[in-house]
């Protein structure tokens, strides 16, 4: 039986939403009650009124997006999903916070279902929205037809405070703002309120004029005025040109008598008292935990039922379009499910053994291969496409109102691509890459640390990997970049020595499903390793193997060593030839070597028995891992310098003579 929704019944179903919360954090005994009670009215208003999803299918291609950027507030989204119908138990809602439950303290991708990002570092969720909002239009401009809009959908996001002070939410909404994403519909929770205090302690900007001055549609309402709610929301879908901030002043904490608008309420628990206090004061029942009225079930209900036939509706869309369009809707497929051609090896691009060339510079040949072979692989630099070379030759650029290319102008902004990248990756139907300087790495972290979270298989290609950067100086010139993302969980780091290990690192990146990789590359021209000779470029994807040995015996000495350095490690390793058996050993990846067997592992790097050295233009940390008692780092445990690279390479020891040398003390 259908429920009449009247402003009652809606201000019944946020007080529902309101106790959900209160109990959640209260049972934990820590976590944030006060954003979901003061952003309960218009998540009731979108999730009841507007959002188009379907909790028996939450992957649904065609469903709307909806991120709660600040993630903190987890309890208001684990309400939303439970009341929808989601796969979420209401006795999840009491293990919040608590050791393998479905309701982490910060939502979770894989931990809940329709939980569509990792959110709790303050404006990150910004840019995964603006990354969803971009993937819809790019992936509507290639797929629709005028009679089957097989994409058609929005992107929600709630923001608050923090996320508005974060640097991160400037890149991101200026980014959305010049694109021109209509689709984007941003709710900014104005309770003026953050952990400290006031915002004015720290803050005073005009947000109205500064998103007015990112082009966006800018729209202010009560926050707990249903009405005015709901008519925004049908004000932002109207609008063609921009993306729409609704900016809702509220109350955090609304419906606590002794704590609402104030700063205690945004991130401790109520207490007993006041939570009996703010229940009676919401009309709700004062000894029952996560209470939710028949009628509030019966509302969520019927929306569901709602929802399915629009889903079912989208499937008989589909299945027409798969009729009319038949090459087109095997591209959708491939691109929804990320295959990979069979023999994507066979494409990669050969190289002259006779014409050195930088890593970098092949590693954008190997682009316009693997973008060929695979036509949702799209992606961009930040302003640095002439020297990272990761241009998609022969496609235009994402802009304005043309989102039918494969090339991303992310500008100066690489904490905001990461997170854009993410966003374009969560929303699926993409492969995707960026770029930028290694030692820019530091800008992008924060948001390749939440890939790795959430085994997100977004592909970074860092180029000027080294001090072989010269005449820029020590500011450009990475040093503690290369151990610091080593030992970030579940990222795969890749260093290749030439342009075949090059493409095979392009090979294991497009393969891993289950997290992020970075690709390292070089400024400087290096040898092309002669595979007719030396083994094959494949076996990067063990994470290291022998390149080379001078006899057919236990050796002496191994020289191991990754990127540029290999060919230094070769070139020594002939004039110490004829004092002692010596190897050298490639090892472009320390993750790939790592899930190697330990019986590999030591067959190429002996544990005992042997000198073994590893060469490096990086920090020394982490080495001693895997060289044994024996083992000695040729490394760069100081700060680059400002000069011509062979200058720097003869200063910081980086010869063939100066290692030759180097090794025969060792040995003596």
């Amino acid at each position: 039986m259908a429920i009449k929704v009247t402003p009652e019944t809606l201000q019944r179903i946020s007080n529902t939403i309101r106790g959900l919360a209160m109990d959640g954090v209260q049972s934990a005994k820590s976590g944030h009650p006060g954003m979901p009670m003061g952003m309960a009215d218009v998540a009731t208003v979108l999730w009841l009124n507007h959002l188009k999803h379907d909790p028996s299918d939450p992957l649904w291609a065609d469903r709307d997006r909806f991120v709660l950027s600040g993630g903190h507030g987890s309890m208001l989204l684990y309400s939303l999903l439970h009341l929808s119908g989601y796969a979420l138990p209401k006795a999840e809602l009491g293990r919040f916070r608590q050791w393998e439950s479905m309701t982490p303290g910060h939502p979770e991708v894989g931990d809940t279902p329709g939980v569509e990002t990792t959110t709790g570092p303050l404006g990150q969720g910004c840019g995964n929205a603006v990354g969803m909002a971009i993937a819809e239009r790019m992936l509507a401009t290639r797929f629709n037809t005028a009679e089957m809009p097989l994409v058609d959908h929005y992107t929600y996001a709630f923001c608050g405070d923090g996320d508005m002070m974060e640097g991160i939410s400037h890149e991101v909404f200026a980014t959305a703002g010049h694109l021109g994403l209509n689709r984007l519909i941003v709710f900014y929770d104005d309770n003026q309120i953050t952990i400290e205090g006031r915002t004015k302690l720290a803050y005073s900007d005009d947000v109205p004029l500064r998103f007015k001055g990112y082009h966006w549609n800018v729209i202010t309402v009560d926050g707990h005025d249903f009405d005015q709610i709901d008519k925004a929301i049908r004000k932002a879908k109207r609008e063609l040109k921009r993306p729409t901030l609704i900016i809702c002043k509220t109350i955090i904490g609304k419906g606590s008598p002794n704590k609402a608008d104030s700063h205690s309420v945004h991130g401790e628990p109520l207490g007993d008292a006041e939570v009996v206090l703010s229940k009676r004061n919401l009309g709700l029942p004062e000894n029952e935990k996560f209470y939710i009225p028949e009628e509030v079930s019966d509302l969520f209900g019927n929306r569901q039922e709602q929802l399915k036939r629009e889903h079912s509706k989208w499937k008989r869309l589909l299945k027409a379009y798969t009729a009319a369009n038949p090459e087109q809707a095997n591209a959708w497929a491939e691109a929804q499910s990320g295959r990979l051609p069979a023999d994507l090896e066979s494409m990669l691009p050969t190289f002259d053994v006779n014409t050195p060339i930088a890593t970098r510079i092949a590693g954008g040949t190997v682009i316009q291969s693997m973008a060929k072979a695979v036509p949702y692989l799209v992606g961009g630099s930040a302003d640095l496409a002439p020297s990272t070379k990761t241009w998609i030759n022969g496609s235009p650029a994402i802009l304005p109102e043309q989102f039918g290319g494969r090339n991303f102008h992310f500008g100066v902004r690489e904490l905001g691509m990461g997170s854009i990248i993410n966003g374009l990756t969560l929303h699926g139907g993409l492969r995707v890459f960026g770029s930028t300087f290694f030692v820019f790495v530091d800008y992008v972290r924060p948001s390749l640390r939440l890939a790795a979270i959430m085994k997100l298989p977004v592909i970074y290609v860092f180029t000027h990997d080294s001090f072989y950067v010269g005449e820029d100086g020590p500011t450009h010139e990475p040093v503690e970049q290369l151990a610091s993302l080593r030992c970030m969980p579940g990222m795969s780091v890749i260093r290749p020595a030439d342009p075949t290990e090059t493409g095979a690192a392009w090979i294991a990146a497009l393969e891993k499903k289950n997290g992020p990789t970075a690709i390292l590359l070089t400024r400087q021209n290096l040898k092309v390793i002669d595979r007719s000779v030396y083994p094959s470029a494949s076996n990067l994807k063990r994470g290291a193997y022998t390149l080379w040995q001078s006899a057919t015996k236990a050796p002496d000495v191994v020289l191991v060593a990754s990127g540029s350095e290999v060919e230094l490690a070769l070139d020594a390793a002939k004039q110490l030839a004829s004092e002692c058996c010596v190897r050298v050993v490639s090892m472009p990846s320390w993750d790939l070597f790592d899930a190697q067997s330990a019986d590999y592992r030591n067959a190429v790097i002996p544990a005992s028995g042997s000198l073994n050295v590893s060469i490096e233009a990086a920090a020394s940390m982490g080495w001693e891992r895997y060289l044994g008692s024996n083992g000695h780092c040729i490394a760069m445990n100081r700060f680059g310098a400002s000069a011509p690279y062979n200058v720097l390479a003869d200063k910081f020891g980086f010869t063939v003579e100066r290692v030759v040398e180097r090794v025969r003390k060792l040995r003596a």
